[in-house]
């Protein structure tokens, strides 16, 4: 079994000997294991995984079962094996994942302390993973709890429409408890908090970004397009779809009998990942909000809280993954509305809708990475390509794409400055920027990546030339 093991990991720790002065040393394993996806201690076996052996097994063993039940409460189920290998005596401690989360280890001090495993490290569990292990453990979750928001004080009018639209059929007043959304007592739970109209949950937002290039800078410098939504769950879904459907540039081919549509990225797949970063969301990390930022070759949204089950995705075959939801009744409630999959298909509906695109390479495969406090998807730009040129097609459309000055083709911005252009030749930046709402810099920036693309060109002086459109 140790020969295969090459180094310590998530679910595994080497111990040279058993430390008995310092059990904390091993103890907080131990904890830690319990706390998350279980795990197995070696004792007897270095740091590199070489046999190295124990003096005394049976002692060591029983010094072992001895703190745990003393020192772990409540008591975790572990499996203890004494064995050889190359004639080397050693002890596997085998660490089941709990279901009475959190397991604490108490010192002699009395102070208690909950771990949790990152990486091949045993950490003190963070104030919001034990908020999460404490309602883990009593069966409850995050949108299940209770608030002291009296239903009857809150609207919900998207929610109703929205339903309506979606499932054909009214969102009676027996729903909001059947749902749970609301408890017997007429308080909203936290689920039916973040679908009122009203803002209610503080850290419902998301904030949305397009960057300039490939890199994360400055807004006032760096990006070409920022906006924050805040409030009802709803809203924010559809204003997050609707910002990246305004920078997913489609391209198109004229192919014989039809016209070849070539998206940046597969909207199924965009949707399917901001209903994942919101409603998988961990709502107990205050202050950190769902992001989304668009770059020329990706698409990466990033939400607050890793796997549910406290496992790495990218560690992950998400082609065998089970569902486990953080947030059960916001997602049987988005299921109902036909938003999301309840049977944990959604990642794997990224990587498919996202095959499915004109011009898909294995190199586009989305990307998945995870954290003890953070998930993020990275869906890449399929249009994307260091040197892409590009034509006019007979009817004034890009064909093929364009420079990638220009992002590998129009956006709409760009589209509506072109028309301006046309309209009256001699209008200035400030008129583009007060009919667009957009600063001075931001037109300067569009109407630059024009001129490279070989779209415009100024003829005449700065005040009294005129714009020609190519």
């Amino acid at each position: 079994m140790i020969h295969s093991l090459i180094a310590e990991a998530t679910e595994c720790d080497f111990k040279i000997a058993l430390e008995r002065d310092k059990p904390v040393s091993w103890l907080k394993s131990v904890s830690a294991f319990a706390n998350c996806i279980g795990g197995t201690l070696f004792f007897g076996v270095d740091n590199n995984g070489k046999p190295i052996g124990l003096d005394d097994v049976q002692s060591d063993a029983d010094f072992i079962s001895r703190r745990i039940k003393d020192r772990i409460a409540p008591l975790p189920d572990f499996i203890l094996t004494p064995h050889s290998e190359k004639d080397k005596n050693m002890l596997t401690l085998e660490i089941k994942a709990g279901r009475n989360t959190p397991y604490y280890y108490s010192p002699d001090s009395g102070i208690k302390r909950a771990y949790i495993r990152i990486g091949n490290e045993s950490v003190i569990a963070p104030d919001y993973i034990l908020n999460e292990l404490i309602l883990k453990g009593t069966n409850r979750t995050f949108d299940t709890t209770s608030t002291t928001h009296r239903k009857e004080n809150y609207s919900f009018t998207l929610l109703e429409a929205t339903y309506r639209q979606r499932t054909k059929l009214r969102f009676d007043s027996t729903d909001y408890k059947s749902f749970g959304l609301e408890n017997d007592d007429g308080y909203l739970t936290l689920a039916g908090s973040l679908l009122a109209d009203q803002y209610i949950v503080y850290n419902a937002r998301v904030f949305c970004t397009r960057w300039r290039g490939l890199e994360m800078g400055s807004l006032d410098e760096d990006a070409l397009d920022d906006k924050e939504y805040e409030g009802n769950l709803i809203h924010l879904l559809t204003n997050s779809c609707d910002f990246v459907k305004l920078h997913n540039q489609v391209r198109f081919e004229k192919a014989p009998m039809e016209r070849i549509d070539k998206p940046d990225y597969a909207e199924r797949a965009v949707l399917e990942s901001l209903v994942n970063a919101l409603i998988h969301r961990d709502w107990l990390i205050q202050g950190a909000e769902v992001h989304v930022n668009i770059y020329d070759d990706r698409l990466e949204i990033s939400s607050p809280g890793g796997m549910y089950s406290g496992k790495m995705i990218q560690e992950q075959n998400i082609f065998e993954l089970e569902s486990e939801r953080r947030n059960p009744v916001l997602a049987g409630l988005f299921h109902r509305m036909r938003y999301m999959d309840r049977r944990g298909s959604g990642l794997k509906k990224i990587v498919n809708e996202t095959k499915k695109l004109y011009g898909y390479a294995d190199k586009f495969i989305p990307v998945f990475y995870s954290t003890t406090s953070s998930f993020k998807v990275v869906l890449k730009n399929v249009n994307y390509s260091e040197n892409q040129t590009g034509s006019r097609d007979s009817n004034g459309g890009i064909s093929g794409g364009l420079k990638r000055g220009i992002n590998g083709g129009l956006n709409e911005t760009q589209q509506k400055i072109i028309a301006l252009f046309s309209d009256n030749s001699l209008i200035t930046t400030q008129s583009i920027a007060d009919t667009l709402n957009l600063t001075r810099r931001k037109v300067d920036y569009h109407i630059s990546q024009l001129k490279k693309a070989g779209l415009v060109e100024r003829e005449g002086a700065k005040k009294n030339g005129r714009w020609i459109v190519k």
